[in-house]
């Protein structure tokens, strides 16, 4: 009886534990955000994955802080001056390497730290009420009313888009030369990949900021593709591992009292790590050949 009696407590304590943080509406909000963004990346991030455009995620998230500043000075929404400065900084790759001998990668790493650094010093003369430190790690915790409606919409265009244009993105990504002639309008593809990529990254602002964001589209398809040769599945695996990182994240961050977009990617790394050891085809202690 006594011993039924413990582990009742025990079970009463660990629902205790876990319940806790959802009776606080901010933290109700936080969970629904990140897990949302974080899904939305997850997908993305297969399409990312498999094109190689780690570095090229990484320039357009860092690329949008200026339009974030601009935005809030000129009273407008964060995401309409991220949107177009990401988007501009892809024009900007293109028409540079287009016109020069140099190559893309050094080009993109260019473009991003010379819009960041931008970024930087608009913040340092624009007289407003940004804080840096929102911009550069995010906030999911005091998030508006406004930007929850914002978030929640462009999360809808970007799996929406996906969703519309997934078969032609799939074979862009995996083969763009065949897609190209089967008569697939492969630079229109290109180009709105690198929107939703811009889009997906204003999200990210939201949970873990401008500096991580890169790691929400590019860790959960790089875990995946550790565990599945096929793409549906690479898809399921990595919008699941993002959707948990992200509410585990939220979880850890309120117990530890830790930042919050460092505890996500934190939690999606170690997924990746488990991952990279414990795959069944292709982790480096893998102990079968089951895919």
């Amino acid at each position: 009886m006594s011993k039924y009696m413990n582990d009742l407590f025990i079970t009463s304590q660990t629902f205790a534990f876990l319940l806790d943080p959802l009776s606080h509406e901010f933290m109700r909000r936080a969970l629904m955000i990140s897990a949302l963004v974080g899904g939305v990346c997850g997908l993305l991030s297969c399409y990312m994955t498999l094109k190689g455009w780690a570095l090229m995620g990484d320039a357009v998230s860092h690329a949008v802080m200026p339009g974030v500043v601009v935005a809030y000075a000129l009273g407008l929404p964060f995401s309409l001056g991220a949107f177009v400065f990401g988007v501009g900084s892809v024009a900007l790759i293109g028409f540079v390497k287009q016109k020069s001998r140099v190559k893309e990668d050094t080009i993109i790493g260019l473009v991003f730290t010379g819009f960041f650094a931008l970024g930087l010093v608009l913040v340092s003369k624009i007289k407003s009420n940004i804080d840096l430190m929102h911009i550069l790690f995010g906030s999911p915790l005091g998030i508006s009313d406004s930007d929850v409606h914002q978030t929640i919409l462009i999360c809808l265009i970007v799996v929406l888009v996906l969703i519309i244009y997934r078969r032609d993105l799939m074979l862009y990504c995996f083969d763009p030369t065949h897609a190209r002639s089967i008569g697939i309008n492969t630079g229109l593809l290109h180009y709105l990949l690198l929107s939703v990529l811009s889009l997906a990254a204003v999200a990210g602002l939201q949970t873990v900021g401008i500096i991580l964001v890169v790691a929400m589209l590019i860790t959960p398809g790089a875990t995946a593709y550790l565990l599945t040769d096929r793409f549906d599945r690479m898809t399921f695996i990595a919008v699941i591992s993002s959707i948990i990182s992200s509410v585990l994240g939220v979880y850890i961050s309120y117990w530890f009292d830790i930042e919050t977009g460092g505890s996500i990617v934190l939690v999606q790394t170690t997924l990746f790590l488990l991952a990279f050891l414990f795959a069944p085809r292709y982790g480096i202690l893998k102990i079968n050949n089951l895919n």
